[in-house]
């Protein structure tokens, strides 16, 4: 029993181990066309950082991605543990459950996704990176929607699969927009933190008030009201700002507990984003040639943040007289 709650991590770790070999190969090689919009050899990549013509393009920004690999690994370990002392399950993020693993999971692949695109310069590189950001970010707002719908497991994973399914094709096939200016990445940003006011106020009232969130997320990344109104071509997805209340059918049924976790990972990404602001050529702070690179820092901090967003979910409780099972958990085989 022992050794079978080691088996998630096992697993994690012998996939990271394929994935070195087969990098490190590619990097030997020396990886194939670069993308269109990468720079050659000498000059400054859009991430600052000068590109390189060793097995890594940008040495110190594919090696910040390792914080993220731990970060995922160091979940893996936690869920093992309670494994196997038998912990009791009282959220769907404490011992091996599918939403646990898919999470932390989702954390690792951060790392292999973007050490590909800085140290290939490639458009498989640019795709993976992109996907292994969808792949995570998509978790906390779609099982907030799971929650706040009272979906089932099976309803969670069919949603999720198509979601992150559709982006891969599409990224490829079509544009990383979708030819419609549909950025995944940044729209989940607001759809997760006003699901997660939803789930902490679940009022008719805070369903009406819910789409206005998404308002002051995007205000907090310097996109005012102005900007998008004056720009609906280009912003039309805020109507999905209320698409949280719509699947809403009342109070979410748990509870959390916000301090510290959840505002140390809000903090944590906050940081992150300001540092990335100054990780780009132009920024008077950007230093090419530096041992420390702005970009390298945001990997850092963003895997921080992944960590303490675990914490965070961690701390859920069922309010209702139903069991953790249904009230918390999305119920499988429905």
């Amino acid at each position: 029993m022992r050794t079978a709650a080691y088996r998630p991590l096992a697993i994690a770790l012998v996939a990271l181990a394929a994935f070195a070999a087969l990098f490190i190969a590619a990097g030997y090689l020396g990886w194939w066309a670069p993308a269109a919009n990468e720079q050659a050899i000498g000059e400054v990549s859009r991430w600052c950082e000068r590109v390189s013509g060793g097995l890594l393009r940008e040495p110190l920004n594919t090696l910040g991605n390792l914080a993220f690999i731990a970060a995922g690994l160091a979940m893996f370990g936690v869920l093992a543990r309670d494994t196997a002392r038998g912990t009791p399950r009282r959220n769907p993020f404490i011992g091996n459950q599918p939403l646990a693993l898919l999470y932390a999971g989702a954390s690792v692949f951060l790392g292999p996704g973007s050490m590909l695109m800085h140290a290939s310069h490639t458009f498989v590189g640019a795709w993976l990176d992109n996907l292994s950001m969808v792949a995570y970010i998509v978790v906390p707002w779609l099982y907030n929607f799971a929650v706040l719908g009272r979906w089932s497991l099976r309803a969670f994973a069919a949603a999720y699969a198509a979601i992150v399914g559709l982006y891969a094709i599409g990224y490829v096939a079509i544009a990383p927009d979708f030819g419609i200016h549909l950025d995944l990445f940044k729209v989940s940003i607001p759809l997760w933190i006003i699901s997660e006011f939803l789930v902490r106020f679940g009022s008719p009232t805070a369903r009406g008030l819910s789409g206005f969130v998404g308002f002051a997320v995007a205000l907090a990344f310097g996109i005012g009201p102005g900007t998008i109104l004056g720009n609906l071509d280009r912003y039309w997805w805020i109507v999905l700002f209320w698409l949280p209340a719509l699947i809403s059918r009342g109070p979410s049924g748990v509870r959390r507990t916000y301090t510290p976790w959840f505002w140390a990972g809000m903090a944590s990404f906050l940081a992150a984003y300001a540092i990335w602001t100054t990780g780009k050529p132009g920024s008077a702070l950007c230093q090419p040639d530096g041992v420390l690179q702005a970009h390298a820092v945001w990997h850092a901090l963003c895997a921080v943040a992944t960590l303490c967003f675990f914490w965070f979910l961690r701390t859920q409780r069922a309010t209702t007289a139903a069991e953790p099972a249904e009230a918390a958990t999305p119920k499988s085989g429905q």
